[in-house]
């Protein structure tokens, strides 16, 4: 079967593309292999009616929307190769072919956290990357921003709306200028440039850090300044224009600069990461899709 669009990524914005091209008739293959980004996460917030649902019943709320599509299909399998010639033709781990109209990659963007021992233990339970997905849960906690990059300023001042119990590590990086300590600091919030030689806490919670130094600095959460790189490499292969943090450059309908190839969610720079706004880049390049397809058949 010739599909009108394959979509590699089962996230809210592969999900989501999946759903409404459905609703226009549109032949659809949908490849998840369940390994999503936010795997670790127990709760998702900030999308109207599904505020915390977990990440698992998001996705089989959305099965449930999709199966009642019959033109929508999905499969668990891995997409390892793909291969622009007449369309798009699709290899999965198990060496299936597919061949497709067009491409939506929403594989997202997997994290880069800092270097510092076991901080994976941690994440996504009482660290994590988003203080207006997780910042109501932590408020008037004692909190840490741990940050190696220049983003740490911004991100102290952002996460202090939820705490003014704030402290920020920068794990040995001079990350931060003169000015930024200063300020920091008359704002009651404590610098710390040491590094941090490890983690204390039990089950995800975090209990204090210890500092190179010796310092132990009691802390009960936090937020953590991530770096990004692509989930799948298709961007780049197939000659998509890429943005210098790794994100596909994309119009305000999905399409990229190779003819066929649309992006949706993280994978395309999208910001703020979260639920909803990744959930409707998935439903604006999907509209993309269709309108492409229209016009070249009509």
């Amino acid at each position: 079967m010739l599909f009108d669009c394959a979509i590699i990524g089962g996230g809210p914005a592969g999900l989501n593309a999946a759903l409404v091209l459905g609703r226009a008739r549109r032949r659809v293959i949908l490849f998840d292999d369940s390994k999503p980004r936010h795997a670790v996460t127990r709760a998702s917030h900030g999308f109207i009616t599904r505020d915390g649902i977990s990440p698992g019943e998001f996705r089989q709320a959305a099965y449930r929307d999709l199966s009642r599509y019959p033109a929508v299909q999905r499969s668990p399998r891995r997409i390892v190769g793909v291969n622009p010639s007449s369309g798009f033709r699709l290899t999965t781990d198990l060496g299936e072919s597919y061949a497709a109209r067009t491409l939506l990659l929403a594989t997202g963007l997997q994290e880069s956290l800092p270097s510092v021992p076991g901080i994976r233990d941690y994440y996504g339970i009482s660290l994590f990357n988003c203080p207006y997905c997780d910042g109501w849960e932590l408020q008037g906690q004692p909190l840490v921003v741990i940050s190696e990059q220049p983003q740490a300023f911004a991100m102290a001042r952002t996460v202090s709306q939820w705490s003014r119990d704030l402290l920020v590590c920068t794990n040995g990086r001079g990350c931060l200028t003169d000015s930024q300590i200063r300020e920091l600091r008359q704002k009651g919030i404590g610098v710390y440039e040491q590094p941090i030689r490890s983690l204390q806490g039990a089950n995800g919670r975090l209990h204090s850090l210890q500092l190179e130094d010796g310092q132990v600095l009691e802390r009960s959460g936090g937020f953590v300044a991530t770096t990004w790189f692509q989930a799948a490499p298709f961007g780049r292969a197939l000659g998509c224009r890429i943005t210098p943090q790794g994100g596909l450059i994309t119009d305000g309908f999905g399409r990229t600069s190779a003819p066929g190839v649309y992006a949706a969610g993280d994978i395309s720079g999208t910001s703020p990461s979260q639920l909803i706004v990744a959930a409707a880049e998935g439903s604006r390049a999907a509209i993309g899709i269709n309108t492409d397809l229209t016009r070249l058949d009509f």
